[in-house]
């Protein structure tokens, strides 16, 4: 993999870094060949970069060992960083995928809501225009391994769903974000998305709200258009076939049904009581706060990291929790947890009409060679 390519398509394309930046970059030590790219480039463009190590056996220690007054306490350093940062890039680079599976889940959901002020400075700020900010990722062998994949291949895999394997991948991005941007305006003239699917049929209103063309440069890989449906309104019955991913833990088989906008049951065929868990941490954790249909066919199989999942194309998400200002959404909760569905065999009626069908959208004009 040529990292410098990756680091160059992360400073100019995804987060445009300029002079005087205040450029937050966080990772594991197994990122830093990446790390190490993306800081030369940041500072040959005048940003000022600063390296967060994260380490899956850290956390699991501070969950250990943490006294309760600790897991309820929100640090005045992380709370200012989360206001002054202009840039950040956050590195999915896991050396465990699966650091707190020891970890009691009250211990978890007590420190969610501790950080609850940082996710919503985030996404206020978000929704303001005041950060810049990407998520992408390198490939791990813990990774590779999830999978199912060798290392080679995996590395391979993460090439294509970036689109380095192409000859200029910034103009394939540019050619992605004008077919998302034909999806993104034919939605946003629409005011009930209904889904029918395997166990699912469930009715969403989005009018009014904005959708949101994620063209890579907020998720590298990109490839996923959505808003945050009207909070009161959700009706019916979803099912993710593809596993759910939360905190390193995996939940299988998530049925959902939904009364005016909120959760009244939640069935796992696996993890059933850390689902009831997560849907239960605070009052906006039963809520839909995102809606999405992924696009990027240059992934095709799920690879149980939510990053790539969400971006499959032919899948539609739900996320429960935080819904992005910037769409319109008003949910707010310390949670922000994405559900992946395979839409094979599925259909989506806008306001009556059918318009996707079995992952592809099937009104001409947004329907892409």
């Amino acid at each position: 993999m040529d990292l410098n390519r990756f680091a160059q398509l992360i400073v100019d394309y995804c987060v445009s870094i300029g002079t005087g930046d205040e450029v937050y970059i966080g990772a594991s030590l197994e990122a830093f060949p990446l790390v190490k790219e993306i800081y030369k480039e940041a500072v040959k463009r005048g940003g000022y970069p600063r390296f967060n190590v994260r380490d899956e056996e850290l956390t699991e220690i501070f969950y250990r060992y943490a006294p309760d007054e600790l897991l309820d306490y929100l640090s005045p350093i992380d709370e200012y960083i989360a206001e002054k940062m202009d840039v950040r890039i956050s590195i999915i680079s896991s050396t465990h995928t699966k650091p707190l599976v020891a970890i009691p889940p009250e211990k978890i959901q007590r420190r969610n809501k501790a950080q609850r002020r940082l996710v919503e400075i985030f996404f206020e700020r978000d929704g303001r225009g005041e950060i810049r900010w990407t998520v992408t990722a390198y490939p791990t062998r813990a990774m590779a391994q999830e999978a199912g994949m060798s290392i080679l291949e995996f590395q391979e895999f993460v090439e294509r769903a970036l689109k380095l394997h192409r000859p200029d991948p910034v103009e394939e991005w540019r050619r992605q974000t004008e077919w998302q941007e034909d999806i993104r305006e034919f939605l946003e003239k629409v005011d009930e998305l209904r889904i029918v699917g395997e166990e699912t049929d469930i009715t969403f209103k989005v009018g009014g709200r904005a959708w949101i063309n994620d063209d890579g440069r907020k998720n590298m890989p990109g490839g996923e258009v959505f808003t945050g449906p009207h909070e009161d309104a959700t009706e019916g019955t979803i099912y993710f076939d593809i596993p759910v991913l939360w905190r390193g833990m995996e939940i299988k088989g998530v049925k959902l049904r939904f009364e005016r906008g909120r959760v009244v049951e939640a069935k796992a065929r696996e993890g059933q009581e850390y689902l009831e868990k997560i849907i239960s941490v605070d009052d906006g954790a039963s809520i839909p706060g995102e809606l999405a249909f992924g696009l990027n066919y240059d992934i095709t199989r799920p690879i149980k990291n939510i990053l790539f999942d969400e971006k499959i194309g032919g899948t539609m998400h739900m996320a429960l929790g935080s819904a992005y200002p910037s769409t319109g959404g008003r949910n707010k909760s310390s949670i922000h947890m994405d559900m992946v569905k395979n839409m094979e065999g599925a259909k989506v009626y806008a306001d009556g009409d059918l318009i996707y069908r079995d992952g592809r959208f099937v009104i001409d004009e947004l329907q892409r060679e």
